[in-house]
This record gives structure tokens, C-alpha cells and sequence, in this order.
């Protein structure tokens, strides 16, 4: 593509000249009002929030509950999707769930759900962090394995 080829004109907006005189709409305070730390050069704020010395809004809702630190997040999978996805399959890992896209990570934990509508019918070896009680005891009724890693 060649530049001097371009057609219609590009507006490059120049920026406002603040502090030039009433007419300019600008001019005297040059938009930053009167007194105050806003006014002066080199303001800096404490922080996000910071309301002229006011509590800020964070600070004044009230907290509830408890964030735990070492809480795992499990990346959920039912047995259903793993049967429509993986039927030939005699081992069933974190890495075979991410190529049948049906996690997202391989790195984090998984668990297997047994919810299931109709008869659950594959005899594979699970390899997962946690199983539901039901996905431990649909698995283990076809014939198959559930381990759990540690």
C-alpha cells in the first residue's frame, strides 16, 4: 500500500491550548478550577477512592465473609460428556479431557460428576483429583477405575 494513494482526508485533532487568555474557553484557571490540590502542579492522590479526606466508598461498605487463600477451584466434568466425547478411550486423564476440550487447564485439579440421564456404559480408568460418590459408583459398576491423584 503506498500513502500518497489514500483518498479522503485524516483528521489529526490538535490538542487544546490551555491558559490562553477568556476567548480560548480555557484560559485563567485553564480548566483546573479554583484552589485545592487539583490546582496545584504535581498533584498526586493517596489513592483509588480518595475522596478530598472523606472515608472512601471501599472503606465505608460493610465486608462480609471470608476469602480462603488455600481454597481449590475444581474444573468440573460429567461423566455424560465424557462418554459422548471419549467412547474409545480405555485411559481417561487431565490431558485427554484438554484435547477433547473438556477442561480448560490440565494443570488444575478436576473432578467428575455422575450426573447421568441414561445408563453410563464406559469401562475406562479415571485418572482425576476427586470424584462425586455417584461418578465413583456408575464407574465402578461398568467395570471401570477411578483413581484419584494425589
Amino acid at each position: 500500500m503506498d500513502l500518497s494513494k489514500l483518498k479522503g482526508k485524516i483528521r489529526v485533532k490538535k490538542p487544546k491550548r490551555l491558559g490562553r487568555g477568556v476567548g480560548s474557553g480555557k484560559g485563567k484557571t485553564a480548566g483546573r478550577g479554583h484552589k485545592g490540590a487539583g490546582q496545584r502542579k504535581g498533584k498526586t492522590l493517596p489513592y483509588a477512592g480518595f475522596r478530598g479526606g472523606n472515608l472512601a466508598y471501599f472503606r465505608r461498605i460493610p465486608k462480609r465473609g471470608f476469602n480462603s487463600p488455600n481454597k481449590k477451584e475444581y474444573q468440573i466434568v460429567n461423566l455424560v460428556d465424557i462418554e459422548k466425547k471419549l467412547k474409545d478411550n480405555k485411559e481417561i486423564d487431565s490431558k485427554v479431557l484438554k484435547n477433547a476440550d473438556l477442561i480448560k487447564d490440565e494443570k488444575k485439579p478436576v473432578k467428575i460428576l455422575g450426573v447421568v440421564k441414561d445408563k453410563f456404559s464406559l469401562k475406562a480408568v479415571f485418572k482425576a483429583d476427586k470424584y462425586s460418590a455417584r461418578a465413583k459408583e456408575l464407574i465402578e459398576k461398568v467395570g471401570g477405575e477411578a483413581k484419584v491423584l494425589k
